[in-house]
């Protein structure tokens, strides 16, 4: 992930250009003096200090202590730069984007939500982790309340207060992952076992109806792409029933005595949101 950083006026100066080359070699390598945000952090070199910016929004929904906490490993870290992953630290023996890794880590949310950043969100890495149950959803959405995207995940695949993205169901039975990678190596033993009995991601998407609005079993548990399967699903309901309730029961069973149930479940999570959640 690469790493833009403003050049601005002033004592304190950085850029990765050959105009500002005090990061960009051996003889000229920075160390982190003072992360003063995640965004924004003091770099040393050569008895000068600059401050240097990475592109993105600082995620704090559990305050600054919790992040210096976290960072204070890097402090006296070098930084090195290079044109694909811009500003780079060590990280076992390998050179890493601390763009990247801030977004891996939860703590740094970039425009565009790529994967690492959506398993961050949705797992609650760093920052994420003090972030309300309807967060996510504010950022994953395209045309679905996500107030109503919360409450059915919360349904589908809450675990420990969390809607948890490498979930499947099987059968009637919960299994919950700890990596997509995990995920899904258990769909794929299930597709080769001839079943398609099983509900996928984040929003519980059944294979055996919907298999075919995914590219793949890998692409089923991007958070994204569920929740957009999902929006789709809902919508559809809506369309064949003109009613916001009965499109949300649906999404678990057009039974009346199952979909009044799953309302039902629904609603109290909405209203656990509405606390707070």
């Amino acid at each position: 992930m690469a790493s833009p950083v403003r050049c601005v006026p002033g004592r304190l100066v950085l850029a990765f250009a050959a105009a500002c080359t005090c990061v960009t070699g051996a003889a000229h390598a920075a160390s982190i003096e003072q992360l003063i945000s995640p965004a924004s952090l003091v770099l040393a070199s050569q008895g000068s200090r600059e401050v240097a910016a990475l592109d993105g929004k600082p995620v704090l929904y559990c305050g600054l202590r919790a992040f210096e906490a976290w960072a204070a490993p890097l402090v006296g870290q070098t930084v090195r730069s290079t044109p694909d992953a811009g500003m780079t630290v060590s990280v076992d023996a390998k050179e890493v984007s601390l763009a990247g890794l801030m977004v891996r880590s939860g703590w740094l949310r970039t425009d565009e939500l790529d994967d690492d950043a959506q398993a961050a969100m949705t797992e609650g890495r760093g920052g994420w982790a003090c972030a309300q149950a309807v967060t996510p959803f504010e950022l994953l959405h395209t045309s679905v309340d996500p107030k109503v995207l919360a409450g059915i995940a919360l349904n589908e695949s809450a675990y420990n207060g969390r809607a948890w993205p490498w979930t499947l169901n099987v059968a009637g039975r919960g299994y919950f992952f700890r990596s997509r990678e995990d995920a899904v190596g258990a769909i794929r033993k299930l597709i080769a076992a001839g079943r398609c009995d099983f509900d996928v991601g984040i929003m519980q998407v059944n294979w055996c109806y919907h298999r075919q609005r995914f590219a793949s079993p890998w692409d089923a548990l991007a958070p994204a792409t569920n929740v957009r399967v999902a929006e789709d699903i809902l919508n559809e309901n809506y369309s064949r029933t003109h009613s916001v309730a009965k499109a949300i029961a649906w999404y678990h069973s057009a039974n009346p005595a199952p979909g009044s149930a799953y309302l039902a479940r629904f609603v109290r999570h909405i209203n656990q949101i509405n606390a707070g959640l």
